[in-house]
Formats: structure tokens, sequence, C-alpha cells
């Protein structure tokens, strides 16, 4: 390890009376990995905030405490002051340019130009980007993360994955990035995708990039980080060398309570469930997802789980069917063709969707977690109305919105300062907790839900899952989960369908060896097949 590079010393952070940091203290040294975690709300990202100077701190009365960069102390007011001092950050919700080519975002405001000497009489303004050289830039700081990604690709064509290594290559590409921060980075890649990143990371450091690691997942900070340090309700619990812990300490200091293992699951029988949802030769045109010819059927009162790798299908399959995204093919809800370009119709038919995007898609973030809750029964099932003036015009009942709101505050552990908060304020693991409220409060006969634990916290992660094999238990809900991590799909689901290259490659059992699922990820033909499920 080499120098100190980082100093917290003392910081606490309040946004009016909700203090979120007290006392935190610890340095980083140039080249050290340093993983961080906590629960959803437990500091994380105010701290992050902090360090990159973004404005919200410094709106927000600043913060009191002292930190060191390089020797020197310092308090930046906007984030461009952290990055020209070499502080780079990769954000957990995306901030590239959907028009540009990956080498456009890579290059963002640092492009190279052409030489003239035009630019010596009337300035920069005249400036011509050389775009072949921006072109070779970028690749250069894609081959450190070792994938293929094509520098021409528009971002809006990529998968999720690809926009998060485009992320990571921007930052790589600054000369002078000294401490990167990756908020959690593997969260929307495949267990191959994120082996590679972690290799990316261990490269970076030997080259004396010092690293701050925030993740979900335990096991990567076993494996690439020097130091862990764990927040919990704003304390700093532990700093302690990886070697010398392991992931039941870890997760202690996290929660205060310990989270078991892989649990031996209920098997249910639904071999002769009816078929619920018949889906026939499913076409979906969704950027960066190919789903094509797909033929899936969906048993009542099942958990199906939707796994393989990304951009091969599995996240298209819900929005295609919900009609978020243009579909073609026949798609049968309870014997009853579903008409795939009016999304109004499927939710009254007893469908609802959560989707992976819960913050373009799922929730209206300068609205209260109160009305975004409640939103959907309003418009769709006339839940929360009263009447008004002889039964003639209706009115919101906000007293039940409220009782509603409460008791999925208190059942998913959503942590907020009231009902009346915005969604907007909240943590992400704690945007996502609304987004499941909204859905069990529709109380649908069959629920699409994509990604449910991406982002949040190992507690989080448990009372999310927990939820969900609640209501299929004793609701009947049928579930079609969508996962990117295939543990979590095999503890949750009766049947896992893979999808690969737009179509299901096959249909195990959650209790099936691991291999046949990672055969069928890969291409590998021995899958069960469908018709025999």
């Amino acid at each position: 390890m080499g120098n100190e590079l980082l100093k917290i010393s003392g910081v606490s952070k309040s946004f009016g009376e909700n203090t979120v940091l007290k006392d935190i203290n610890f340095t980083i040294k140039e080249g050290e990995i340093v993983g961080l975690v906590g629960e959803n709300g437990a500091g994380k990202s105010t701290l992050m905030k902090i360090i990159f100077g973004m404005s919200v701190i410094s709106e927000t009365g600043g913060y009191n405490g002292d930190m060191f960069f390089q020797g020197r102390k310092v308090s930046f007011k906007n984030s461009l002051d952290a990055l020209n001092a070499g502080i780079g950050m990769v954000h957990q919700e995306f901030s590239l340019i959907p028009g540009f080519k990956a080498s456009e975002n890579i290059v963002l405001n640092r492009e190279s130009l052409e030489k003239s000497y035009l630019k010596e009489i009337f300035g920069e303004r005249i400036s011509k980007i050389n775009f072949e050289k921006d072109s070779e830039r970028a690749k250069v700081a894609i081959s450190h993360l070792g994938i293929d990604l094509d520098v021409n690709t528009k971002v809006e064509e990529m998968p999720v994955a690809h926009m998060q290594f485009t992320e990571i290559a921007r930052e790589i590409e600054r000369e002078n990035t000294k401490l990167l921060v990756l908020d959690e980075p593997t969260a929307v890649l495949t267990e191959k995708e994120a082996e590679i990143l972690l290799e990316t990371m261990k490269r970076l450091s030997s080259e004396g990039i010092a690293i701050i690691f925030i993740t979900h997942r335990l096991d990567e900070i076993m494996k690439v980080s020097d130091r862990v340090i764990v927040l919990r309700d704003g304390v700093m619990m532990s700093e302690v060398e990886t070697s010398k812990t392991d992931v039941d300490e870890i997760t202690k200091l996290m929660i205060g309570r310990e989270i078991g293992g892989r649990e031996k699951k209920e098997i249910k029988s639904i071999i002769d469930s009816e078929i619920i949802l018949d889906i026939k030769n499913l076409w979906v045109d969704m950027p960066g997802e190919k789903v094509k010819n797909l033929n899936l059927k969906v048993r009542k009162g099942e958990i199906l789980g939707l796994g393989g790798m990304a951009g091969q299908g599995k996240v298209g399959i819900a929005n295609g069917v919900m009609g978020l995204y243009e579909a073609r093919g026949e798609i049968r809800y309870k014997g009853e063709v579903l008409n795939l370009k009016n999304p109004k119709s499927i939710l009254e038919k007893g469908l609802y969707f959560v989707s992976e995007d819960r913050k373009e898609v799922g929730l209206i973030l300068d609205e209260n977690i109160n009305l975004n809750i409640a939103y959907p029964s309003i418009y769709i099932k006339e839940k929360f109305l009263k009447n008004k003036i002889f039964g003639l015009l209706k009115s919101i009942n906000d007293e039940e919105i409220e009782k509603n709101a409460k008791e999925y505050i208190d059942k998913l552990e959503i942590k907020c300062v009231g009902g009346y908060q915005k969604v907007g304020e909240l943590s992400g693991g704690n945007q996502q907790k609304v987004c499941l409220a909204k859905a069990f409060t529709m109380n649908p006969e069959l629920l699409f839900i994509s990604e449910p634990t991406r982002g949040i916290d190992i507690g989080a992660k448990k009372i999310v899952l927990e939820t969900l094999k609640e209501y299929n238990k004793n609701s009947g809900m049928t579930i079609v989960l969508t996962s990117s991590e295939l543990e979590e799909l095999r503890l949750v689901c009766d049947r896992v369908a893979i999808v690969t290259e737009g179509e299901i490659a096959g249909i195990l059992s959650s209790e099936d060896d691991i291999l046949q699922f990672g055969k069928l990820m890969t291409g590998v033909k021995g899958g069960k097949d469908d018709k025999k499920n």
C-alpha cells in the first residue's frame, strides 16, 4: 500500500432533525480497495456524496468534521471540484447520454481536438473534435475491463451491463483519477461479468488507484477488498481487515441480527395446476434485450423464475407482456388473448408489473410515499375513493391511503420520516420497497416482478423475498420473478426458466444441480423441456 490518500475525521451530517452520519473516522491509502457496507439508509450514500462533493450536501448546510485528500484539507462545493482533485465516482443510477456512442460518453467534456492555426486566432469555439482519436482513447479504457464492447454502440442500444462498463471506462479514462468510488457496480451484472469487474478493480489497485467499493454482495467484498467498513444507522460499527473477518460477522454488524443460509424450500406440486398465462411466439422491441419467438407457460399459484445472462431477453418478457414496449405474439391470460397495445386493459384483468427501472417507470419521485403506494389502485381499481355530493363525485380518502401506506412501511421496514416524505428522498432500496408496496396494494392475481432485490442490502433482501413467498402462499398470487442472481431464483422459485438468445433454453426445478443452470445460461444443451414441466 502507498501513502495516505483520503482521511475522514469526525464527519457528521444531518438533514433537518434527521442525523444520518455520526462521527465517522477512517483513512484510505493509495492502491487500497476498501469495502463499504451497510443496510439501506445506513448512511453510505450520504458519505459518498460528501466525498464526491455533490451539491446536495452544501445546499443542505454542509457537514461537520474534516476531509483531507492527499494531505490537504478539502471541502468540495460540487462534483467538478472532486473530479479535478482526482476523485471519480460511478453511481448506482446511470448518468450516460442515451443518444451518444460509448466513445462519446467515455470522453465527454474531455474530447480530443484537431490542431488548427485558426484556433490560436479565434479560440476554442471553432475547435473540431478528433473523433478517431476519441475512439482510440475509449478502446484503451475499455480494454482494461476485459470485455467486448463496441465503442460505436449508442447507449440506448446497449444492455444494462454494457452501460455499467461504459460508466466505469469513463472514470478509468480520466488521467488524474486517484480514488474511484464504485456504488453497487455489480448489481446489474451477471456472475461472469462481475468476476471480470472484480479483476479489473484488482488491476487498477495495482496501478495505485484506491477504490471505495459499495456493494451488498458480501462475497465480493471478501474476494477483492483489503479492508471493510461497516455502517449501521449512520454509525461506523467496524473497520477491519477483510482477512480477519467473515461474512457472518459483517452481516451481524450490518443488521444487528443473523441472516440464515439457504433454507430448505417447501416444494409445491404445481405440475397439474392450470395454465394461467400462455405465451406463444413473443417478440419484444426493447433496447438491449432480444426476445424472439419465445414460448412459455406459467402455472397458477407458482413462483416462476426467469434467469439468464444480461441482454439475453429475460427482462424484456414482462415489459412486452405488460405493453411497455412494442411486442408481437399471442398472450393468453386465463384463456383470453391480451391486447399488448393497451397496458391499462392488462392491469384491469388482474396482472401487475414491478419494473426493474424504479425511477423512470415505478415511482413519482416528487410525490410522497402514501400516494405513490396508492396511485395504481386509485386509477385501476378505484380504491381509496369516497362519495361526495350524493354519490355524483368522488374524492380521495386520505385517511385510508395513509393507513394503507403505514401498514406497508411497517411490514417492509421502509426507512423514512413518515408517509408524507417524498419518495425521491429515500435510498434506492427503500424506493424499491415502495414499488413492492404498490404491487401488494393492487393485490394482482399474477405479478411480474423484475430485479426486486437489485441494490438493496442483505436484510432488506430477506424481507422482500419472504414477503413475496408469503403472498404466493397465503393469497395464491402467481409470481413471475426476473433476477440476475441465480441463487435468489433457486431460493424462492418453484421452477426457473433460463432465457438465452431471446428464447427459453430450458426450465429447471430450483432443486436441480447448479451445473445444469450454468449449461443453459451458456448455451450448452441439457436442460428440461417446457412440455415436461
